[in-house]
């Protein structure tokens, strides 16, 4: 069993700590910082994970760290996330019945705007 926390705890020290260093790779670690700028951190909510200093931020960027450097696509990472923290983890939520509100309001706040303005000409002439 000690021979087993002994491996374990060597391992985890020889593993590079994705939430904090960035890839060797300097394409990987552009293509990880675009994604982190893209994903919400589920903390503290009103970061991205790339500028939260939250320890669920630092996981989250390791995460996105070590899939770029196993090849993964940026899209597939987002998707993924999405799949298990929602839609609520992208700054880009895809358009869906829950998030249909969402993309409507600027333009029905737009056309609302437009009605006032429209009346109030109106009613100055």
């Amino acid at each position: 069993m000690s021979l087993f926390l002994a491996l374990t705890l060597a391992a985890a020290a020889s593993a590079p700590d994705y939430g904090n260093t960035q890839l060797a790779d300097p394409r990987a670690e552009a293509q990880a910082r675009a994604l982190m700028g893209e994903l919400r951190c589920v903390v503290c909510q009103g970061q991205s994970i790339a500028d939260s200093d939250a320890d669920m931020a630092a996981d989250m960027r390791a995460l996105v760290r070590q899939r770029i450097a196993k090849g993964e696509s940026p899209a597939a990472i987002r998707h993924w996330l999405i799949e298990r923290y929602g839609d609520y983890v992208s700054y880009d939520p895809p358009l869906s019945g829950a998030t249909a509100l969402l993309w409507a309001t600027p333009i029905l706040l737009l056309g609302v705007g437009a009605w006032i303005a429209r009346s109030s000409f109106r009613k100055g002439r």
